[in-house]
């Protein structure tokens, strides 16, 4: 793991491998039989990590996952439905803000930054309104980097015969989703994040039934999964100019995925760094913002130190100057940053980087140890 730009510390572009950057040295032609292939090898392979084939079609999409989230919404919810949003964090009220913006109606549920939502506050939600058709869930809130307990909310949801629609942005790929033990209508994702290509495609998987009554759905013209999906069904091409360097740039990322270990060793990879960082930084004195029982193994929040000393600008730049880039707080009640434990390092890239904030925040004269 070799770089000798900075190591991105951060949830989203992070660091690639330079296998996955030379894989983006090839145009393509978007019509070319050769990179409709990939196109298709590439879903076939994410729905090989979701367990989904037979069950769930994968739906790529041009743009950020905030492209894939928006067109899930506007596609698969129907214009008289009705979507609870559980929110514990800025990209719950992104999707909720998303739901405003497309004409459909919700309603929220909101925790405290540092708590995840239960099974039982979907439970008492969804008895109190029976107009909910469907539940958004962010399965680890990028934001803190908070785990959401995912199966069970699953199941309540199901038993309740609604439909639950997960933002996996940050989760898929490291920690376990299997279709066929976890009921879901669509799950999204990305290719940035812990697949480690880079940005700019988003894919989201739809239970087969689900896809093909959706057609009509969308207010968008662009961001109709259905429309997308029959396009390329038919035709084996995108409907309108694919990110061919960035799919490229997937496929070879997927391939050093299997060589890894996949989901297990991934999920490994990023729990050591995740230990490392934390063990290091308690060291250090710096108070991390979640509980261990609920902290995901993707990035890592903390406590701004409590100094007039520190600065995050002065920060940013000290610990970037010695090869990390690190990634501001989102939280609005506290002063936070946050620091990445996902991309091309390993925990020992994770023990170097906390060895730089060490040396700066000494330098900074916020640490006297």
């Amino acid at each position: 793991m070799s770089n000798t730009a900075p190591i991105l510390l951060t949830p989203g572009p992070l660091t690639t491998s330079a296998r996955t950057r030379q894989a983006m040295m090839v145009d393509w032609g978007s019509w070319d039989e050769r990179f409709n292939a990939l196109t298709a090898n590439v879903c076939s392979q994410l729905l090989d990590i979701l367990n989904g084939h037979g069950t769930h079609r994968c739906v790529p999409l041009q743009g950020s996952g905030t492209f894939a989230v928006e067109a899930a919404i506007g596609t698969l919810v129907p214009r008289d439905g009705k979507v609870l949003v559980l929110i514990n964090g800025a990209y719950g009220k992104r999707l909720a803000k998303i739901c405003d913006v497309l004409g459909r109606a919700f309603c929220t549920f909101e925790t405290p930054e540092d708590q995840p939502t239960t099974a039982a506050d979907v439970e008492a939600m969804l008895r109190a309104d029976s107009r909910i058709t469907h539940v958004a869930l962010i399965h680890c809130e990028t934001s803190t980097g908070i785990l959401n307990p995912l199966p069970a909310i699953a199941e309540v949801v199901a038993h309740h015969g609604k439909r639950l629609i997960i933002d996996a942005m940050s989760s898929f790929g490291a920690l376990p989703v299997d279709a066929a033990a976890i009921p879901f209508d669509a799950l999204i994702a990305a290719s940035g994040k812990c697949l480690e290509g880079v940005p700019g495609m988003g894919f989201v998987f739809v239970r087969d039934e689900t896809l093909d009554a959706a057609a009509g759905h969308s207010p968008s013209l662009a961001l109709d999964l259905h429309d997308q999906y029959a396009y390329m069904a038919k035709t084996g091409q995108w409907r309108f100019t694919p990110p061919t360097h960035v799919v490229a740039a997937l496929h070879e990322a997927l391939l050093q995925y299997r060589e890894e270990g996949g989901l297990p060793a991934r999920n490994a990879r990023y729990t050591a760094n995740c230990k490392t960082l934390l063990d290091g930084m308690a060291r250090l004195g710096v108070r991390s913002f979640l509980a261990a029982d609920i902290q995901a193994p993707i990035i890592a929040t903390f406590h701004a130190p409590r100094d007039a000393r520190y600065q995050f600008k002065d920060f940013y730049e000290r610990v970037k100057a010695k090869g990390f880039i690190l990634y501001p707080g989102k939280l609005t009640q506290v002063e936070t940053f946050r620091v990445g434990c996902i991309g091309d390092v390993d925990a020992r890239g994770m023990q170097a980087a906390v060895d730089a904030i060490g040396d700066v925040l000494r330098e900074m004269e916020v640490l006297d140890i």
